[in-house]
């Protein structure tokens, strides 16, 4: 059976030391040192008072569908996510197997005000910097690509950083890998090996009770993948969760934007 985590994983351990190589930590930091400056919001509290609780994503390809919609222009769907009601945008910066990029989240920062969500394959401070000086407010670690103890200092660093934690976990023994400075918790219904999605797993691991570990009154839960229609959103609610990441629902349409305006209509 293919892996496709570990060929990911191969891929961005090569891809971040490029880009150290062309662009040092401290040439990255003299850079963006006025974005170092910048406040960033916080999603956790947008999620916990936002009606929806929707993460509207932005990708416009993935391993297992291809490309979703090739063409996409941050400019021409980001903003409509923010006017029709997403509480948090998710921007894919993978380009090999996303098709996104850096400059994704950096334009989306100049257009929209919610919180963005820097979604990717975080293995190194090096990219958590990136995510700070590009505009988002939130990084994505995974569980299934790190150490419990690599998972322990990027959240740390990424606090140093003010940029709040999603940790995304899929099977039960990830749990293990809450620590003090996450501040969202996902479920991914994607097993990222086989890219296989069930969205039974978001009710599975939710029936184990949480200890509030965060920093900041515990962690917030988060649905992702596999979410397409409104009832299994009232679904989650009932049983805690409070963010749900929807991406392909959206971007496979021709107007995301809308789709999402009728989506979280339908919530009402």
């Amino acid at each position: 059976m293919k892996d496709i985590l570990g060929e990911i994983i191969v891929n961005k351990r090569v891809e971040v030391e490029e880009q150290k190589k062309a662009v040092g930590l401290r040439t990255l930091l003299t850079m963006g040192g006025e974005q170092l400056e910048r406040t960033t919001s916080s999603m956790k509290k947008a999620l916990a008072d936002s009606t929806s609780g929707i993460i509207a994503e932005f990708k416009r390809k993935s391993p297992s569908k291809g490309w979703l919609y090739p063409d996409a222009k941050i400019e021409n769907i980001v903003p409509l996510y923010e006017k029709n009601g997403a509480a948090a945008c998710s921007i894919l910066t993978d380009s090999k197997f996303f098709g996104g990029s850096l400059n994704d989240l950096q334009s989306a920062r100049k257009l929209v005000d919610i919180p963005l969500l820097r979604k990717d394959f975080i293995l190194d401070e090096y990219q958590l910097y990136q995510a700070r000086i590009m505009g988002a407010d939130a990084v994505l670690l995974i569980a299934a690509a790190l150490s419990e103890g690599q998972c322990l200092l990027l959240a740390q660093t990424a606090h140093e950083l003010n940029l709040e934690v999603l940790l995304e976990i899929h099977t039960e023994e990830e749990f293990a890998y809450l620590n003090p400075y996450i501040d969202m918790l996902g479920i991914n219904n994607r097993n990222l090996g086989t890219f296989h999605t069930d969205v039974e797993n978001s009710f599975r691991l939710a029936s184990r009770k949480l200890t509030p570990l965060s920093s900041n009154g515990g962690v917030l839960m988060i649905s992702e993948s596999g979410v397409s229609n409104t009832e299994t959103v009232k679904k989650l609610r009932k049983v805690g969760f409070q963010g749900f990441l929807i991406g392909e629902t959206f971007m496979k349409t021709e107007h995301p934007g809308e789709t999402l305006h009728k989506f979280i209509g339908d919530l009402q």
